[in-house]
């Protein structure tokens, strides 16, 4: 197939580019600057003119809990209208398969755990997320209606928390594995004796590898679609993909404390917001289609930790050169 892959500069575009560079299918991109995807005339335009096979949506504005509770407009808005406009303008240029990436956060705050399928929509929401997780389930009942109304193949898969290669590290708008990993490598090079956690360390958390994400990308587009439709339903057409297995924030801090080389101590500051206490997945309908995930987390911290220092060496002889 040609397959265009929506937002391939960022951590989940790109690691699904790696993927599909070991396969047959034809690579479709276009950067900001020729397709922003907040702008309709420019979405279709851009697939009317290219029309590939398929679609991968996994375009995004996306950041940490300071993120979206400083930018709470921009969260909500762009995401909206990246999903409206690429899901109606594939439609509307006669792409049939699409895959639509949402989020974890969509399920309701207080949901039983792990968190299935079914769960959406039956309660309120994590409020530090809302804009980000309302947008995302606009682009899954998007998929849905146009399947409903018009027989197309558009399908979609909610990742839990996501690191890897080409996250955000940034120290005030990252999720919170790159921005502790970024805190406590900057400590051990500063030698500091105390890094600090923001809120508690008892929320509970799941984390998947962005590689180990992208092949389920791959293996749920490329699906028979009876086999799809008969694992999900018309008005629940979401999968949720994940490791099944989760962390504290303490543990997650100590782990990477160890990997960083950081040997001080740890605080946590409980004036911060600690967000949802627990967001595990009930990762069973990707089981029983026969895709689990492989990447062990310290392992999967570990290469990303390498990647890190990498790009920093390269940036720094750029620099200097």
């Amino acid at each position: 197939m040609r397959i265009y892959v929506a937002g391939h500069n960022g951590m989940v575009g790109s690691a699904i580019l790696r993927q599909l560079a070991q396969t047959d299918h034809e690579i479709l991109t276009a950067p900001r600057a020729q397709v922003d995807l907040t702008n309709q005339s420019a979405v279709r335009g851009f697939l009317r003119q290219e029309r590939p096979d398929a679609v991968i949506l996994a375009a995004a504005r996306v950041g940490g809990i300071m993120a979206n509770a400083t930018y709470p407009a921009p969260f909500i808005y762009d995401n909206l209208m990246i999903a409206a406009n690429v899901i109606h303008q594939s439609h509307d240029a006669g792409i049939d398969r699409l895959l639509f990436l949402g989020s974890s956060c969509i399920y309701p705050r207080d949901a039983a755990q792990p968190l299935r399928e079914s769960s959406l929509l039956t309660g309120l929401l994590e409020p530090t997320n809302e804009p980000y997780a309302i947008a995302k389930i606009a682009g899954i009942k998007l998929c849905e209606s146009y399947n409903r109304l018009y027989g197309t193949d558009y399908r979609s898969i909610m990742p839990t928390n996501l690191y890897g290669p080409g996250d955000n590290f940034h120290p005030e708008n990252a999720h919170v594995l790159p921005a502790l990993i970024n805190r406590f490598h900057a400590a051990t090079q500063a030698g500091d004796d105390t890094v600090t956690v923001w809120g508690s360390g008892t929320p509970r958390r799941e984390f998947l590898h962005v590689d180990d994400l992208a092949k389920a990308a791959l293996f749920i587009l490329g699906l028979d679609k009876a086999r799809y439709t008969a694992a999900t339903s018309p008005m629940q057409s979401h999968i949720n993909v994940g490791t099944g297995t989760d962390i504290t924030i303490a543990e997650l801090a100590a782990m990477i404390a160890d990997i960083t080389g950081f040997s001080g101590t740890i605080t946590f500051d409980r004036r911060k917001p600690d967000g949802t206490p627990r967001k595990l997945l009930d990762v069973q309908t990707m089981a029983n289609l026969g895709w689990r995930a492989k990447i062990n987390l310290r392992n999967g911290i570990s290469n990303t930790y390498q990647w890190l220092n990498a790009q920093r060496k390269d940036e720094h002889a750029r620099n200097a050169g």
